[in-house]
Formats: structure tokens, sequence, C-alpha cells
């Protein structure tokens, strides 16, 4: 019986290829090919064991001898397979050895097409760069070539126009024949010369013939005299005559021209001025046109331009008036031009060139007619009155005037100008008038601050009341500062209009920072002058009121020894003096206060317009806040000596009332022991109501470092006036304690002043006052609790009505010689 294995080699003979193996290789594919074929017969062998009643497990595919029931192997065809898998790996062994064979012999032959390829791309690159040589060969050729040709072209093409020059030229030699004739005879000329409808190649003709025949009568100039008589004398004939028909075929045409221009033919002037282009490049047509416009020959045109612009009122028409009337004229020239360079486009070959022509004839016949009547440079010797303006009637006009052209200019550029400088032009117009503005702004703000100070005083004058018989010497000594004499600020705002609108006008009129500096600073001098002259004059005016009241305090002062009837009459006079005094003091804080509310404007105007005109160049902004700085520390050296008048007047006031209303029975009550009164004395209340009344003004008009200083001042000189009033009185114990309440009553007052230094002094005064008020044997205590007050104790401690019987002045030496 044959083996297992020899049965399957011989039932199951392999075909593996490796064809198998290309493409899309699946070994799914590859392995249920090979068993395809046993796979059928165990199916049925398995359906035929399961109707039998046998079952074998799914998915059993091992064989065992001797397995199953009667010896049946449970899956006959595991050798066949077994065998097949056997035979199908030798044969995948033997394709793999097929496959690394073939491989081996492709890489062979791979690197043998490899070499030789390498070796063609040698002789290939070799190839190239001969080709390439043969290229750059080839383009050189090319291009001698094509240079030779273009040299062969330049002179057939010069040769050419030489051939026609030359034939030109025979024929321009042969109209130079024709023009070599007599003088002044230009009939027999060629039919060309004469025939209108050529005149264009005949003009052209002409400007050759005569060019040619300058040019050669110039050349025959260098040479001998005797040559050039035997060489130029038919050329000189010849230019003659050619200038002659020029001029007769300029003529000519202008003529036409003009005509077709009243009939407003532009086809037959735009003809005539190609022709006349070829005269003098045009320009006499060019010239011709512009002046032959209306505007520029029309007398009448030139008077409308008067009526509108001045009225007829003239010059005091108004600045208004005569803004408007010169927008309303330049709108209408602007028109004008406008309209005249649709035509000028239209007719001639540069229109541009016309243009530049037109308008700068406007500019210099036209609007100059309008400036002279209207600039009229003032003399500053003898200037116009206020009522006729002034200066400043002439410097608004000059502003207006110069605006309103600037706006004309550019309206003139925007139409068109061709090369002129028309912005040049204009600034030209201005320049007699620009050259000396600064002086005549000064000049103006100068003659309007006289005529406002001058207005102020008559005001005051006719305001000031009259001073008659039945108005009583106290009563005119109170009003003599009436209110019309103070400052005012409106005034100082008026000064800053004025200067703000001179500063408007160098804006204006200076372009350069350095031309604009120059003109504000000087301008902005002017009104610091001002501001300083008027703010300082009114302060001394208000301080001759304080003059004034301090001598009439002093002409009615007396002595003791005086009736009374003579001190009755004195103290009525002192009262007026101190009623004037009061109002003097009254008017010079309102006038202080309108200072610094005026110096304030100054300063905010300086700081919004002034400041920013000069920062631009180097020192100028410093320079004027250093005049500023002037102008303003002069103000306040004024201010500065009127508020220690007002202090001095103050300070005889109050003394007066210490010295009017204090009683020696105030502070040496003869009924000592008795109930002490604890109000403050009646020349305490006189005082403290005097000068809460008059320092009202002060606390209003008077702001910061000013305020406190004078307070501050003023504090002190009340101190020092009382210590000194009190070392007339002698004091008991309940005159101490009236004493310390006058004391206090002050205090309370001063403290208004918000200035701690006068506060300590006066509570000091407080505790000065004890020195009166405690037993002898106690007033070493004093010295003890304040050091401070020894010196002045000393000297308060001698005012006590027990100083001598108390033997106090034994006592403070033995202090003294303690300590």
């Amino acid at each position: 019986m044959p083996s297992s294995k020899a049965s399957a080699d011989t039932a199951l003979p392999l075909t593996l290829e490796l064809e198998d193996f290309k493409g899309d290789f699946s070994f799914d594919a590859l392995f249920g090919g090979l068993v395809n074929e046993l796979l059928p017969d165990f199916k049925e062998e398995e359906s035929d064991s399961a109707e039998g009643g046998e079952s074998v497990p799914n998915g059993n595919l091992r064989s065992v001898s001797g397995a199953g029931t009667g010896g049946v192997p449970l899956f006959p065809a595991v050798d066949e397979l077994l065998s097949l898998f056997k035979q199908s790996c030798k044969e995948l062994v033997d394709l793999r050895s097929q496959i690394d064979t073939r491989l081996e012999n492709v890489k062979q032959e791979v690197i043998g097409q490899d070499t030789k390829h390498r070796r063609t791309l040698g002789e290939l690159e070799k190839g190239v760069d001969g080709l390439f040589d043969s290229f750059a060969r080839l383009d050189s050729r090319i291009s001698s070539v094509g240079q030779t040709a273009a040299k062969i072209g330049d002179h057939l093409q010069s040769a050419e126009s030489q051939r026609e020059m030359a034939s030109q030229t025979i024929d321009l030699i042969k109209y130079l024949m024709e023009f070599n004739s007599t003088p002044g005879d230009l009939m027999e000329l060629s039919p060309l010369f004469s025939d209108d409808s050529r005149v264009a190649e005949a003009a052209s003709i002409a400007q050759k013939l005569r060019s040619f025949a300058e040019e050669d009568v110039g050349r025959q100039g260098v040479t001998s005299a005797v040559g050039a008589a035997n060489a130029s004398r038919g050329l000189e004939v010849a230019v003659a005559n050619l200038q002659d028909y020029c001029n007769e075929l300029e003529n000519r045409l202008l003529a036409r021209f003009d005509a077709a221009s009243q009939r407003r033919e532009l086809s037959t002037m735009s003809e005539c001025a190609k022709i006349l282009s070829q005269f003098n490049r045009g320009t006499s047509a060019m010239q011709h046109y512009v002046a032959s416009r209306p505007m520029f020959i029309d007398v009448e045109v030139m008077n409308e331009d008067i009526q509108v612009v001045l009225g007829e009122q003239g010059l005091q028409s108004g600045t208004t008036n005569i803004a408007r009337g010169l927008s309303t004229l330049y709108k209408d020239i602007a028109d004008t031009v406008r309209k005249e360079a649709a035509t000028i486009t239209a007719v001639f070959p540069s229109p541009s060139d016309v243009m530049s022509i037109l308008v700068q004839r406007v500019l210099e016949q036209r609007v100059t007619a309008i400036l002279d009547k209207l600039l009229v440079k003032p003399s500053l010797v003898n200037m116009p009155s206020i009522e006729d303006g002034g200066l400043l009637l002439y410097l608004r006009i000059l502003a207006v005037t110069y605006d309103k052209t600037e706006e004309l200019a550019k309206e003139l550029q925007s139409v068109g100008c061709g090369d002129l400088d028309v912005e040049g032009l204009t600034e030209s117009l201005f320049t007699a008038h620009k050259d000396e503005y600064a002086e005549y702004e000064q000049a103006s703000l100068k003659q309007l601050y006289q005529i406002k100070i001058e207005e102020l005083r008559a005001e005051a004058l006719q305001q000031q009341p009259e001073i008659t018989g039945t108005i009583s010497r106290a009563k005119a000594a109170a009003l003599t500062t009436s209110p019309q004499q103070q400052i005012s600020v409106t005034v100082v705002t008026e000064f800053v209009r004025w200067n703000e609108e001179a500063i408007s006008r160098c804006t204006l009129f200076s372009s350069q920072p350095s031309t604009l500096s120059a003109n504000v600073r000087s301008v902005f001098t002017c009104l610091l002058d001002q501001v300083s002259q008027y703010l300082t004059e009114g302060l001394e005016r208000a301080r001759e009121s304080l003059n004034e009241a301090a001598a009439m305090r002093d002409r009615f002062v007396i002595g003791t020894s005086v009736s009374r009837r003579v001190a009755a009459a004195a103290a009525t006079q002192a009262e007026a003096a101190a009623a004037a005094g009061e109002n003097s003091f009254k008017a010079f804080m309102i006038a202080v206060q309108r200072c610094a509310n005026s110096i304030a404007i100054l300063q905010q105007y300086f700081s919004n317009t002034i400041s920013r005109l000069l920062l631009p160049v180097e020192g100028a902004h410093a320079a004027s806040c250093e005049e500023m700085g002037t102008a303003i520390s002069n103000v306040e050296g004024a201010a500065h000596k009127g508020l220690i008048q007002c202090i001095d007047t103050v300070m005889a006031e109050v003394e007066r009332l210490l010295s009017t209303e204090q009683k020696t029975t105030d502070y040496r009550s003869p009924d000592d022991g008795v109930a002490p009164d604890h109000r403050p004395t009646n020349a305490c209340t006189r005082v403290v109501a005097y000068l809460s009344r008059v320092l009202e003004v002060a606390f209003t008009a008077l702001e910061g470092l000013n305020k406190q200083s004078f307070l501050t001042e003023l504090g002190n000189r009340l101190h020092k006036g009382l210590l000194n009033h009190w070392q007339k009185f002698t004091f008991n114990p309940s005159g101490g304690l009236r004493l310390k309440r006058d004391i206090t009553e002050y205090g309370e007052f001063v403290r208004s002043f918000n200035a701690p230094s006068i506060d300590e002094k006066f509570e000091l005064l407080g505790i000065l006052a004890n020195v009166f008020i405690v037993a002898p044997e106690s007033l070493a205590s004093l010295f003890e609790g304040t050091p401070s007050i020894r010196k002045d104790a000393l000297r308060f401690i001698q005012l006590r009505d027990d100083y001598k019987s108390a033997k106090i002045a034994s006592m403070l030496n033995s202090i003294m010689t303690e300590s």
C-alpha cells in the first residue's frame, strides 16, 4: 500500500508560478486556490456522516489515526494537505532562488546601462558646450550685422534728409533771389507769398529765409570789411525785404485774428494763432490778444471796479463793505479769466504762455489800480484823526485787501497761468506796505491808547461831582476819589482786543517764522507797555487819595491844651479825615483787585495766543516772558507801596479810636473788688468794628500770597500798636481782667487772618495780661511757665497800680538774681 505522501504527490501536482505573485497579491486567494480541490470531497463525506447521526466538531482540521467510530479518520484529506503544503514550500523556495538569480542579472544589467548612460551624458555635455559656443558666435555675428544695417539705415536716412534739405535749400535760394530785388519792391514775388490760402506755408518759408539771411549777414560780419561789403550786400537787401514782408504778413494775420475774434470764430482764430506762433514764438500775438481784452482798455470797467469796492462813501464805507466789494470784484475777475482761459485753450497752440501773460496783466494792471485807490499810506508824523479812522483804518483795509488778493491769486492759479509765479507777483504788490507794517501797527496801538486815555479822563472830569459852597469840606474830602477814575478791567480787555486784532494781521502778513516772531514781539510789547502804564497810573491815582487822606489827618492833629470848642471842631474834622481814609482804602483795594484780574487776562492771552507764535524761534518766548515779568513787576511795585499806605491808614484810624475812646478808668476801676465787667471796652469794640468793616473789601480784593502778606503785616502792626497803647495806662486786678477780655476780642478777630504767627502773638498777650491779675508773690510763676514773655512782662509789671506800694521792683530784682 503506498504511503500518504506518495499518494499526495501523485494526486496533487502543484503549478505555482511567478505570475501568481504579481499585481494585487493576496495570500488568502493563493491558499484558497491550493486547498479548494480537496475541500469539496471532504464536505461530501462530512454531509454523509451527518446523515448517519455522527458529527464532526466545526473547525476541527486535525486527523488522528485510529480516532472515530470504526477507525475512520475525522479528516481524511489531512495527509494530502500536508503533502500539498510541503510541496508548496519547496516550490516557493525554488521560486525565490529563481527571483534572486533574476534580480542579480537585472542588477548587473542596470550597472552596465548606468555606466553606458554616464558615458553618453559626458559626450552630450561636450556637444552642448560646443553648441553654445556656436550660438554665441552666431549671436555676435547677428549683432554685428544688425549694427551694420542700422548704420546703413542711418546713412540712408541722413542722405535722404540731406537730399530733402538740399531740395528745400534750392527752393529757398530761389525764393531768396526773389526778395533780392529792389529794396521795398515786393510786387514780383511768387504767388505763394500772395495766396491767402497758403499763408501758413508762406510764413514758414519767410521765417526760414530771414533766419538764413540774418545768419549769413552775421557770419559775414566777422570777416574783413571789404569782403563783407561785397558778399553781403544782396542778402542785406533780402533781409530788409523779408522783414517788411513778415511785418506786413503779421499785420494781416493780426487783423484777420481780430476780425475773427469779434465774430467769435474760434477756428479762424486758432489758424491765425498757429501761423503767428512762427513769429517771435507767437509772443506778439499773445500780447496783442491780451492787450485787446476789454477789461484792460475800457475805462468804464476800471471806474466800475472802484465803484464796486468803495461805493459812494469811499474809504469811510468801512472794512466790511470794502471786503464785500473786493469779493464781488475779484469773483468777477476770476470768472472773466476763466472764460478767457476756455477761449485761449481753444485758440492758441501754447495756452499756458498766454494765460501767464493774461494773469500777470490782471494783477499788474487791474488789481494794482484798485490797490492804489485803497491803500493810501498815511503819515506817521501827521497821523489821521481817529474820527477819520486813524491808522487802524489803513491797517484794516490793508489786511482785507491782502487777504482777498491772496484768495484771487489762488483762484487764478487754479485756472492756470503757466510758469508764472503768481504768489511771488502778488506778494510784490504789497512789498511797500509790508516793509513798514510793524511801524504802522505799533503807531496805531499807541494812537488808540492815547485816545482811550483822553476819553477816560474826559469822562472822569464830566462825572466828578462839583464841590460847591453848600457841601462841607468833610464830604468833599470823602468824594475826592470817584469810581470813574478807578482802574477798569473792561478797558484792559479792550487793550487785549486791539492787540489780538494786531496779532491776527501779523500772522497774515508774516510767512517766515522769524519775521512773524519779531512782529508779534513788537506788538505784544506795546500791550505790555499799555497795561503796565494804565495799571500803574491807576494805582498812583488811588495812592494820591490815600496821601490826601493822610494829609487831612495830619492837618487836624491838635495838642492837649486847647479849648473844648476847638477840640470839638478838630474831632469833627478828624472824623471826616477818617471817612476819607476809609473811602480811599476801599478804592485802592478795588484797584488792586482789578489789577489782579487785568494781569490774569494778560497772562491768559499770552498763554493762548502769543506763546505758540514765539516758540518756533529760539529765545523769542523767553525774551517775551522776561518783558512781561518786568511789566508785571512794575505794577506790583506800585501796588505794594499802596498796600503799605493802606496799612498806615488803617493803623492811624485804630490809634485815633484808641486815643479817643479808651478811658483811664477802663483798666483802673475805682470800684476794684466789685464784680468785674466781662464786656470788652468801648475802644476795643469800636476798633474791632472798624477793622471788620474796612477789611471786608480787602478779604475780597486780595488773593493768595498778596492777601497773606498784607494781613500778616497788618497783624504785626496791630500787635505793636496795642502794646504801645497799653503802655499809657495803669492796671489794677479788675482792669487786668478787662484788658484780658479786650485781648480775647482782638485775638478772635485776627484769627480770621489765617496767620499762625499773629495768632501766637495774641495768645501770648493774653498770658501777658495775667501780670495785672495775679498777686505780687505769684509773678515769679508766670516767668517760669512762659519765659518768652519775660521782656514784655517786665515792662507791663511796672504798669500795675501797686507796683510801688507792693515793692514789686525789689521782688523782681531778687527773681532776676536767682534766675
